[in-house]
């Protein structure tokens, strides 16, 4: 990598609110930018997997693509975009007893520029108490998944289907989840992530418009608009089966594989 590159990567970073950089990624990074290219390339041409693209200015230390490069005039307009649908939803009574049981929405977190977004079922007790998605239990074996693939939950963005916690934590009534689509489907409208991660049935099932089993569904790409759509189990069903995590280990790889990285 040139100077000259490293310079445009180091302010794509910035644009994109990645100000702090490791040392040794930092060292690492021309290496890794000619690796990655190269693996990425070989993955298209090999067709391993559907849309695999090279990789841009914004390599992350993986050799992946983590951000998309989006500037500073065109970030500071998708995080207002966000953060004004999610005053709309701090506001919906679409479903009266989910609004009414609620401490507060839990609409969404994480990077506007995220190539990878987790999406899924509904806010728990946990969430509805912080307002921030995934950060029970099964949220923080999402960490540690996430973590696994070599990213941070500031470089992903994590959504749910419903909004609003379910009583009891309940499984969402269809008349719900028809309720939060076109919130679920604006906040992935303006991220325009590459890839769209389903965890569990209910995300799967909402996103894709059928009744298939999430274990059908996994072990295979699908297509949400412009997203490549992978499947997998929910972290709480982890917690009850953890004989599950291998194939979640293995749909994680399938998709980093996605974005020209071997885990």
């Amino acid at each position: 990598m040139t100077p000259g590159q490293l310079r445009q990567h180091l302010e794509s970073l910035a644009a994109a609110g990645v100000l702090d950089i490791p040392r040794l990624q930092l060292e690492g990074l021309a290496a890794s930018a000619e690796a990655a290219t190269s693996v990425s390339q070989a993955a298209a041409e090999a067709q391993e997997v559907p849309a695999a693209q090279p990789p841009s200015a914004t390599v992350g230390a993986a050799g992946w693509v983590a951000l998309q490069p989006l500037d500073a005039a065109m970030l500071a307009t998708r995080q207002q975009q966000l953060q004004t649908l999610g005053t709309e939803v701090a506001s919906c009574r679409r479903c009266e007893e989910l609004a009414c049981g609620r401490r507060q929405t839990v609409f969404g977190a994480g990077s506007p520029a995220a190539k990878i977004c987790f999406f899924g079922e509904a806010p728990g007790a946990d969430e509805d108490a912080t307002g921030e998605p995934f950060v029970g239990k099964a949220g923080q074996l999402l960490t540690k998944i996430i973590e696994a693939c070599q990213l941070s939950r500031e470089e992903v963005y994590i959504l749910n289907v419903l909004k609003c916690r379910p009583p009891g934590n309940r499984k969402p009534l269809p008349d719900e989840v028809a309720n939060c689509r076109d919130y679920f489907q604006q906040q992935l409208a303006l991220i325009a992530p590459e890839v769209i991660c389903c965890l569990g049935a209910t995300s799967a099932q909402a996103l894709l418009d059928t009744t298939e089993s999430i274990g059908k569904l996994r072990g295979r790409w699908h297509r949400f608009g412009n997203a490549a759509v992978i499947c997998t189990y929910h972290p709480s069903y982890l917690l009850r089966n953890p004989a599950a995590k291998r194939d979640v280990w293995d749909d994680m790889k399938t998709m980093m594989r996605h974005f020209g990285c071997e885990l």
